[in-house]
């Protein structure tokens, strides 16, 4: 292969950081951190990359991968099949569609967006879990893992801005 042949399949390969990233936080998602005394939960990471790259990149990271990527988590949870896909896909629409709100503005606007997002992902996640269940489930592990999905935001989209600085930055 050529030089021009390596760097375009570099670019290439580069393109599909936010897609491998995302898929990365699919299956950190599955992994329960158990806190002494609380229901064993995870941060919603998938939320948090779907968020992010809807905001920054929503052209490398489509709806169909973003329903795929949901469906992924959703089989590895064993909840009820398209729960997380939906929630994702929502999340992708509603923000890609708003993104000019976030865009240049300071990260506190970012991060209440997402709260706002986190807390109708909560909502609808418990109900759907409710309906699907024909129960009344505990709210107690999903709002845990609302504040945890949350509190950590900051920690997370910084490791995402650093990666696609160096990963999606135009090439030489």
């Amino acid at each position: 292969m050529n030089s021009v042949a390596w760097r375009r399949f570099g670019i290439r390969l580069r393109l599909l950081t936010p897609a491998a990233l995302t898929l990365a936080a699919v299956f950190i998602s599955v992994v329960p951190i158990g806190v002494s005394g609380l229901p064993e939960v995870t941060p919603f990471f998938t939320l948090m990359a779907v968020y992010h790259w809807s905001i920054y990149r929503p052209e490398l990271l489509p709806a169909p991968a973003v329903f795929i990527l949901g469906l992924v988590q959703d089989g590895l949870t064993g909840g009820p099949l398209g729960l997380f896909a939906l929630i994702l896909v929502i999340v992708f629409g509603l923000v890609s569609m708003q993104r000019r709100t976030f865009l240049g503005k300071s990260f506190q606007v970012e991060w209440f967006g997402f709260s706002l997002v986190v807390l109708g992902a909560t909502l609808v996640s418990w109900l759907i879990s409710c309906v699907y269940f024909v129960t009344l489930v505990d709210p107690r592990p999903v709002v845990l893992q609302g504040i945890l999905t949350l509190a950590i935001y900051p920690c997370i989209v910084w490791i995402f801005a650093r990666v696609a600085r160096t990963a999606l930055r135009p090439s030489e």
